[in-house]
């Protein structure tokens, strides 16, 4: 830090000299050098911001002229060295060097001037030092940073570690999309935060991101920072960084979904508390709910698994298409991608008059199996599936993992009785559906129904299905007769075939137990959808 007058005067040479400060204008501004002269006139020698050492000749001779040409030249102050001369200097002359705007600071005890300037222009050359290499580890951390494809977080992260200071980087509506809180937390950062922000009557250092007429967003240190000229040099840096990224990023994801991606991951990974992710997710947008429910839309495979980009670009697709329900239906929510062809939300829904929460859901799913089907690039029908409900944000993002879940099971099950599904709707299905692929579960689906299987494959037939039927229709044989459209001999034929096969007895309670089960977890194998890979796993 560049010394100031009242540094200079602190230092021991000068304290040796037993200083008394005749005028404390000026005592707080920065030294930019030290120069000695007698001279009456050095309006051709100093160039601003100097502190002049003198013995004092000429300002004993005409003080107001002497100080009147330093302050004219540009000194911030005057040191005279007196020696045991008490009486040497007018008794006004303190007054006159107020009256100027000048630090004026007699030493009483002989004061080498050379050892004055040493002193101070080593602190002057140890800043001016200081900054070089602070400038030069700000470049090395955002180089390293740039070079590892980061976050917008883990940018905004390393801006506000350099210059300890809390940062805040917002979009142009005054969402915030990242903040890095120092020595507070995140909810005392972004308190009322967009009226603040679009204010803009507290002395906050802003500085713009992204390039001249294409700015997408600003970096805010919200309140006035101990070095603002550090503080704006890191701002500056760390906007170039959070612009190359978004050059680099723009065709994989919006700024709005990292920002809400990374904060759902966030409170997944613990790293913050409920009240930061509360106050996060207020600034991204989500409006205050008395209830937020995890959500999961699910869409069917992409015809062609094998390009990751064709991929990407569909997730992106599937996730504009749920945004855009959510917002055109005025409800608000923060999202992510959980994995291919998977959303996963928390929803603040706005229950409208006239309607109740099940009918308010039932619109807003049917209008994302609307709009995910118009892609037209699925195998399967979109699943919309809730998880349990929570008071607050955090809590209803831990509940994401419940409504995956619903959701892998839901899309297994034909024919769903609504738009969307709870856990109530998958019960069974939803057990299985977590151990389908335990090495013991699958034995014992291939020891139920393997003779089955096997008489299907080899002569292409359907006792599969006729077994299916009738266990799902609890055993009603008139009823399966009329699905199959077959006689009831011919039915009761099948079914003894079945019998024999199996070597089990139909009516028996048990026996149609373990084998629906068989079937639950034959099905859970073939809809697990192989080679999915998990963008965003919780």
């Amino acid at each position: 830090m560049i010394p100031t007058v009242r540094d200079i005067v602190g230092l021991p040479v000068v304290q040796a000299g037993e200083p008394t400060v005749l005028s404390a204008e000026q005592l707080d501004r920065p030294v930019r050098w030290v120069h000695v002269s007698d001279m009456s006139d050095l309006a051709g020698l100093l160039e601003g911001g100097e502190l002049v050492l003198t013995t004092g000749a000429a300002l004993r001779a005409a003080p107001h002229d002497y100080l009147r040409r330093m302050r004219d030249a540009g000194a911030v102050g005057v040191v005279v060295e007196l020696g045991t001369r008490i009486d040497s200097l007018p008794d006004d002359v303190g007054a006159i060097a107020q009256s100027l705007g000048l630090a004026l600071v007699v030493l009483h005890r002989q004061t080498r001037f050379v050892k004055v300037t040493e002193a101070v222009h080593r602190l002057i050359v140890a800043d001016q030092y200081g900054e070089l290499e602070f400038a030069h580890r700000v470049h090395q951390i955002f180089t390293t940073l740039s070079m590892k494809r980061p976050a917008m977080a883990d940018i905004v992260r390393a801006a506000a570690e350099l210059i300890d200071e809390s940062v805040v980087l917002e979009d142009l509506s005054h969402h915030v999309l990242a903040v890095s809180p120092c020595n507070q937390p995140a909810t005392a950062v972004l308190v009322d935060w967009q009226r603040r922000s679009r204010a803009m009557t507290e002395p906050w250092v802003t500085t713009p991101v992204g390039p001249r007429t294409e700015e997408w967003g600003r970096l805010i240190v919200p309140h006035t920072p101990a070095a603002a000229a550090k503080t704006t040099m890191v701002l500056e840096r760390a906007a170039q960084a959070l612009a190359l990224r978004r050059m680099a990023e723009r065709d994989r994801s919006g700024l709005e979904h990292q920002a809400q991606s990374g904060l759902i991951d966030d409170v997944l990974g613990g790293r913050i508390d409920d009240r930061d992710a509360d106050a996060r997710a207020l600034a991204l947008g989500l409006r205050r709910s008395s209830r937020f429910l995890p959500v999961t839309v699910r869409a069917g495979a992409p015809a062609d698994r094998l390009d990751p980009v064709a991929t990407q670009r569909r997730n992106i697709a599937v996730l504009d298409a749920v945004t855009h329900g959510v917002k055109s239906q005025g409800h608000s929510a923060i999202c992510t991608i959980r994995r291919d062809g998977e959303i996963g939300l928390v929803l603040a829904l706005d229950v409208r008059r006239g309607l109740d929460a099940d009918a308010t859901l039932r619109r807003l799913a049917e209008s994302w199996h609307e709009a995910v089907a118009r892609g037209g690039d699925t195998d399967t029908n979109t699943v919309v599936a809730l998880g349990t409900g929570a008071a607050g944000f955090a809590d209803a993002v831990h509940g994401l993992p419940e409504a995956a879940h619903v959701a892998e099971v839901a899309a297994s099950m034909p024919n769903l009785p609504r738009p969307f599904v709870r856990a109530s709707d998958v019960r069974l299905r939803g057990l299985i559906t977590l151990l389908y692929d335990d090495p013991r579960v699958q034995a014992f689906a291939e020891t139920e129904l393997k003779a089955l299987l096997r008489h299907d494959a080899a002569h292409g037939s359907d006792e599969l299905a006729v077994l299916r039927g009738y266990l799902e229709l609890a055993g009603n044989k008139s009823a399966l007769a009329k699905r199959f459209h077959l006689s009831r001999p011919a039915l009761y034929s099948r079914l003894a075939s079945i019998e024999r096969r199996l070597g089990v007895n139909l009516d028996d309670g048990e026996s149609m137990t373990s084998l629906h089960v068989a079937l639950l977890i034959l099905d859970a194998r073939r809809s697990a959808r192989p080679g999915s890979v998990r963008l965003n796993p919780y």
